[in-house]
């Protein structure tokens, strides 16, 4: 069989063709991918369900491609915040969602499309408080549900001399007082146990 130089040619070209698109395939691309802007990193903490921005909490407040707008923020006790260029912007009793459309409309003066993140890195707002005979009396974090025996278990139990059947627990809602009463005798008998609510942010538990 004869085989022209022309043919040759033609094969020689055919496979250094096929040659460099597999090399070409294997090769990474070198454009930078865009970034995912309405992607929110995860959360530092796990926030809870209805939670709402109180002092104390710490907030990273992330402006894409405006990076000196962007800032860790402590929320202080008059409920606000301090970012660059915005100065003060009330954040407590907002929802992280409700807090960036704040940021977004503030910022929105000074920068065209503003695209704003809110991470929460640290809540401290949301606290209960045991006191009296117990052995650990404190503040504890409420980063979820937790009932009246389950905070008395979490500070260490009762003491010995502890009142067992007149606990209190304080509670302020609505700029109101109110008070419940929890019997930890008649709990472990197994009666009303509807008297072990859930605890709210801000309720204290009084064991005399």
């Amino acid at each position: 069989m004869t085989i022209t130089i022309r043919s040759l040619v033609g094969v020689v070209i055919v496979v250094l063709g096929c040659q460099a698109a597999a090399i070409a395939q294997q090769r990474p691309s070198t454009q930078p991918s865009a970034p995912q802007a309405t992607q929110a990193p995860a959360s530092a903490v796990s926030v809870p369900p209805g939670y709402i921005v109180g002092s104390g909490d710490v907030l990273s407040i992330m402006f894409w491609r405006d990076k000196d707008m962007s800032a860790d923020v402590i929320v202080r006790p008059d409920g606000k915040i301090s970012l660059p260029l915005l100065n003060e912007i009330t954040a407590a009793g907002q929802t992280p969602e409700a807090l960036r459309a704040t940021i977004v409309e503030a910022a929105g003066k000074l920068i065209e499309d503003p695209n704003v993140t809110i991470v929460v890195k640290e809540i401290h707002s949301r606290v209960v408080y045991i006191t009296g005979n117990v052995a650990k009396p404190a503040a504890y974090p409420l980063n979820g549900d937790m009932t009246v025996m389950q905070l008395i278990s979490v500070s260490g139990g009762l003491l010995e001399d502890a009142d067992s059947k007149n606990i209190l627990i304080n509670r302020t809602e609505g700029g109101r007082q109110h008070y419940y009463t929890f019997n930890y005798k008649d709990f472990f008998r197994k009666k009303n146990t509807a008297q072990n609510i859930l605890l709210k942010p801000g309720d204290t538990v009084v064991v005399n």
